[in-house]
């Protein structure tokens, strides 16, 4: 197994959801006896550079657990638990590892595979409710976009899954890899409405979605693989009856093929409205 390190003086760092050896979302992960101070979360997150940083510490049997971005604290994050269940599992063991956010209690699973530590999320419970027809346009607007553009069959939601996230998906692969915006713009609309991200959609079938995922307000432009969006995306399809999730299913999301970083993202649901939901990857650490 890789020798993933996780301490405050040298940080783990981990490609989480990659696609075998490529790809992934890059996460940063600290374990310690105590949880670091804020301050020193926050500066240490900021130099990673990374979207999120995972911080670590035991608290009997669960894990008391804080993300942060280069900017600010995030409630939940899930490419970066699915790197800390990696972590995780090479320096304690296969197993499930019970976690306690700020604001939530969830749970990671890690296991070996061929290609490394795979990790499952357990989300926080979900919700979504359409969005308003004002934050739609003001979003439209924001990303060159039009009502045209939009694919009926997944209609526009806010979508929560430990954090919001506004859904957009579009009715063109092609128009979602032009995807661009104003990032002071992004971050002011996202600061607003309080959305971690937003994620554009492209639905090639039932079973398989395509994502892009703007996070300026965690001070990125994008993000190649969001577990977090991705367990929000999936309350919502279960919101609104999508096929094959009735009674319980899964989907992928390929995310990150725009940016260079191809990643997977396994999601199983319920099928149960508010349910929290399952995500998956695999993670690699990343050259230093």
């Amino acid at each position: 197994m890789t020798d993933f390190t996780a301490t405050a003086t040298n940080p783990g760092r981990i490609a989480a959801f990659a696609h075998e050896d490529q790809g992934g979302n890059p996460a940063g992960v600290v374990l310690g006896d105590a949880l670091p101070t804020q301050a020193e979360m926050q500066r240490i997150a900021a130099e990673l550079g990374y979207s999120e940083t995972a911080f670590a510490a035991p608290q009997g049997a669960r894990w008391t657990v804080r993300y942060y971005s280069p900017e600010d604290e995030v409630p939940f994050c899930g490419h970066a638990t699915v790197a800390l269940g990696a972590v995780l599992g090479e320096n304690c063991g296969a197993g499930e590892y019970q976690l306690d956010l700020a604001q939530a209690q969830i749970s990671v699973t890690a296991q070996p595979s061929e290609n490394g530590w795979q990790a499952t999320l357990q989300s926080p419970g979900t919700w979504s409710e359409p969005l308003k027809d004002a934050l739609l346009t003001d979003l439209l607007a924001l990303f060159g976009l039009s009502t045209a553009d939009l694919d009926p069959q997944l209609p526009s939601r806010l979508g929560f899954a430990g954090n919001r996230h506004a859904i957009l998906a579009l009715n063109s692969r092609a128009k979602l890899a032009q995807m661009a915006y104003d990032f002071d713009q992004g971050k002011a609309l996202m600061e607003r409405e309080n959305l971690i991200t937003i994620s554009l959609l492209y639905v090639e079938t039932p079973d398989l979605i395509h994502a892009r995922n703007a996070f300026a307000i965690g001070g990125v432009v994008e993000d190649p693989a969001t577990g977090a969006a991705a367990a929000a995306l999936a309350g919502a399809l279960v919101d609104l009856n999508w096929p094959g999730l009735e009674g319980g299913g899964s989907f992928t999301i390929r995310q990150g093929e725009d940016m260079g970083q191809p990643s997977l993202l396994h999601i199983e649901v319920t099928g149960k409205p508010g349910d929290s939901v399952r995500v998956s990857g695999t993670a690699r650490q990343i050259d230093k």
